[in-house]
């Protein structure tokens, strides 16, 4: 699938804004990785809005630490 510069620009920060919530402690190794890939899942399906893709992504962060630990 085929992102705009912009769209991308907008998952960047809309990452780097989830992980900054996490706590030191809960970060765990593949945590970025899997939270990535949750926003480009959301942006797949139609979620482009950065305050959409950190809803999406920050409602799924403490599901994927269960899976990783």
């Amino acid at each position: 699938m085929q992102y705009s510069s912009e769209l991308i620009q907008t998952m960047r920060h809309a990452l780097e804004t989830v992980m900054a919530s996490v706590p030191a402690h809960q970060s765990v190794f593949g945590l970025k990785a899997a939270v990535a890939e949750c926003i480009l899942n959301a942006a797949a399906h139609g979620h482009t809005s950065y305050d959409g893709l950190v809803t999406v992504a920050s409602d799924q962060v403490q599901t994927i630490i269960s899976m990783l630990t």
